[in-house]
């Protein structure tokens, strides 16, 4: 596996798992009485903790991406421009 490549999977890979918190995050703004329903059939939850879950669900989401996908990239990144 050469360094092109594994940049190019990290980049790909950074792309889409923002795509998929910018879904999440769209889909909480726009059809949070909707997301809450669906999760009220299964818990009860105060719409106070329903919300701090989906905060903290994306703020752990991002910094996921940020550890395991940007900060390798940059590495990479760097490491191929100084050498």
């Amino acid at each position: 596996m050469d360094s092109d490549f594994l940049c190019r999977f990290l980049l790909w890979s950074l792309a889409f798992n923002y795509a998929v918190l910018l879904v999440w995050f769209l889909a909480f703004v726009t059809a949070r009485d909707a997301l809450r329903r669906l999760h009220g059939r299964w818990f009860a939850l105060p719409d106070a903790s329903f919300d701090a879950i989906h905060y903290g669900g994306m703020a752990a989401y991002k910094i996921g991406i940020l550890l395991f996908n940007l900060t390798p990239l940059a590495a990479l990144w760097l490491a191929r421009r100084g050498g």
